[in-house]
């Protein structure tokens, strides 16, 4: 009998119940996180970025969001590893991803992703492309470095995540995940820290909101109107984990009303620590706060079953085993629908198999070396 077997029961009823997002019915309320891997020469994934997904979907992970994947637009990505969502070959990947994930039972959706502003020079796919955002800046309180983005250029980005979102119906998936957080390019645009402009994208919260607002809606009319459309944000940034983009549960119903009103169906609230109260006076976190503010399904994540924080661990810590009972009584609470998992699955593809079947004496202490495989 080991510390965690009180929660197991109850763990298997709580996360295994069903779940609807708008047309797609998901097994259960364990999601696999988005993390990057650049396991995909090319920008295409391959055999081995199929077998990695679909061994979790096939040890009980009810959604997969998949690594962020570059969108169709010369500046959005830094990497000739990270998969690309267009081009013939590697939209023929993906497809086979899909059909491997459904095989062996699973949902998944890609993550839609334009890192703007953090893209160095000269960097593949497109080493001449610009580095491009709302102001030119990679962080708050920095001279501008980049591109201030034109009109134009707002233009083909919305088209971009447009044409990758048909794209992903048309191939297979099951919905998509919009990437707006972490201090990449949409999220850029709804921090005050790097959006300086001062015409319609620039401002107050709304303002500031109307660029991702209309990401949303072009991705919206482009699918079906039953296919899922998930929308990522946070108030952390990988430039700066202190940043939030609102201090009070009105700021932040500024942001995410106009976001729910273009089209979200979920919302997916990345924190590092999903246990920690968002805003003073209540216990709400995160994703608490914004379902209570926009009624839509809403993620949590952030160190679940796990007792140190992933920032360390991409500095090469490791993690030990913890409870998931705070987790499993918030659930029960209805503060959050779903919740997804990162480091726990990326260190045991059997974890969510694991966790469903009460055999919390097998899970693994993540190790920092499991970065460095996809297995």
């Amino acid at each position: 009998m080991t510390a965690f077997a009180p929660a197991a029961s109850r763990a298997a009823r709580v996360l295994s119940r069903p779940l609807r997002l708008n047309g797609l019915t998901v097994p259960n309320r364990i999601v696999m996180a988005p993390m990057t891997r650049k396991f995909s020469p090319g920008g295409i994934p391959g055999a081995d970025v199929r077998s990695y997904y679909a061994r979790r979907a096939a040890a009980g992970v009810g959604l997969i969001v998949t690594e962020g994947t570059y969108v169709g637009h010369e500046s959005a990505g830094e990497s000739g590893r990270v998969p690309l969502f267009h081009g013939e070959e590697q939209l023929a990947g993906w497809a086979k991803v899909a059909e491997e994930v459904h095989a062996a039972g699973g949902a998944i959706v890609p993550q839609l992703w334009h890192i703007g502003m953090v893209r160095k020079p000269g960097q593949r796919p497109y080493p001449d492309a610009p580095a491009i955002g709302p102001s030119g800046l990679v962080t708050a309180g920095a001279e501008p470095t980049g591109v201030t983005m034109t009109q134009k250029d707002i233009d083909d980005v919305i088209a971009a995540f447009a044409r990758a979102a048909a794209d992903a119906e048309r191939i297979g998936f099951d919905g998509v995940e919009i990437h707006g957080a972490h201090g990449y390019l949409l999220d850029q645009f709804l921090w005050a820290g790097t959006n300086r402009r001062t015409d319609a994208y620039g401002g107050d919260a709304v303002a500031r909101t109307r660029f991702a607002a209309e990401v949303v809606a072009a991705v919206r009319e482009a699918v079906s109107p039953e296919f899922p459309v998930i929308f990522r944000y946070s108030q952390w940034k990988q430039q700066d984990y202190t940043a939030r983009l609102a201090e009070t549960p009105g700021e932040l119903e500024a942001v995410l009303t106009p976001l729910a009103e273009a089209g979200v169906d979920v919302f997916h609230a990345s924190t590092r620590r999903y246990w920690q109260p968002e805003f003073d006076g209540s216990d709400l976190n995160l994703a608490g706060w914004t379902k209570k503010l926009t009624g839509k399904q809403v993620i949590t994540v952030g160190s679940v079953g796990l007792d140190g924080d992933f920032i360390n661990a991409f500095q090469g810590e490791s993690s030990s085993v913890k409870s998931i009972d705070n987790l499993l009584d918030r659930l029960e609470a209805d503060e959050f629908d779903l919740v997804a998992i990162g480091r726990a699955l990326l260190q045991d593809p059997e974890w969510a198999a694991k966790v469903l079947t009460d055999r919390f004496d097998e899970l693994k202490s993540y190790d920092a070396s499991a970065l460095a495989t996809l297995s």
